[in-house]
């Protein structure tokens, strides 16, 4: 498969209002609307007004999605072919000058100086550390692997293990982090030991600068990279059908095979509302408990 395989659908730019930044927050949204207001008014609020931001549905169009990017001086693309990978790569063919790219799925909510924070890890990471850094990620609590890290920091391990499972770095439905309806909802606060995501995120940037790699496959909800390993990697690859999963597989094997470590700043929490098995009971329990889930300034 050549690269022109990898961005091989129609699209249409919607709304454009590129900035031609050297920065581009790449949303990618389309198929949960009603989260819409609370995570795309989460990165409104937070991104810096110089920044490129370009929502990407992957397979429809939304009229909501137009009207944020219009609103917002965003700008809309909307791909015929639904495949993420493809989606993905189109937008990054569309901005050639962002040499920065923040990728945030909408059913992430992020949170303060996370478009600081990052840059800021990689920066160490390339100049003070032992790592050659490929992608930079914030703790995400619902996450095969920040639990972990979280659950520690916040001395929860034992609970955690007495309610649910011992904490294991893995991914996959197997582990309850991805499975469990329960889990989901402790992480996002419903029992009061994990503090609102916002309030979280600040008890996290607190602690001295740490950052640490991936010891597996890390789910890419909300990641940074620069454009440099996107085009070494031959852009992401497209898998079959929606191709979901393929463009994190794919920079997975690539950072380990590379040499490019995925690294996690432990100074940057944001939330994820669940996985595709915790999906529909949580979108119950999103609409049910917006308090837990409404930012804090």
């Amino acid at each position: 498969m050549n690269n022109q395989d990898r961005i091989a659908s129609d699209y249409t730019i919607c709304v454009n209002n590129k900035k031609n930044s050297s920065k581009l927050c790449l949303i990618l949204a389309g198929y949960k609307p009603f989260l819409w207001d609370n995570t795309l008014k989460r990165i409104k609020n937070i991104v810096p007004f110089d920044y490129d931001v370009c929502i990407v549905s992957s397979g429809r169009y939304s009229d909501k999605l137009k009207n944020v990017a219009q609103t917002n001086s965003w700008t809309y693309l909307s791909t015929i072919k639904n495949n993420v990978s493809i989606a993905q790569n189109i937008a990054l063919c569309n901005f050639p000058q962002a040499k920065e790219i923040f990728k945030i799925d909408e059913d992430i909510f992020i949170t303060n100086n996370f478009f600081e924070t990052l840059p800021q890890t990689y920066m160490v990471a390339a100049k003070k550390s032992n790592f050659i850094p490929g992608v930079i990620a914030p703790l995400i609590p619902i996450n095969g692997v920040c639990y972990v890290n979280i659950l520690k920091e916040l001395n929860l391990e034992k609970l955690y293990s007495q309610r649910f499972e011992y904490p294991k770095y893995a991914s996959g439905v197997k582990v309850k982090i991805e499975n469990s309806v329960e889990v989901a909802k402790f992480f996002w606060g419903a029992s009061g030991e994990i503090p609102q995501l916002d309030r979280l995120n600040a008890q996290f940037e607190a602690k001295k600068f740490k950052f640490i790699p991936t010891p597996v496959r890390f789910s890419i909800g909300a990641i940074y990279f620069k454009r440099e390993l996107w085009e070494k990697m031959g852009m992401f690859k497209t898998g079959k059908g929606s191709g979901m999963g393929a463009d994190e597989l794919h920079i997975n094997k690539y950072c380990f095979c590379k040499s490019r470590p995925i690294l996690i700043s432990l100074n940057s929490v944001v939330g994820h509302l669940s996985f595709t098995q915790q999906n529909q009971e949580m979108s119950k329990f999103y609409e049910q408990n917006t308090e837990l889930f409404s930012q804090i300034l």
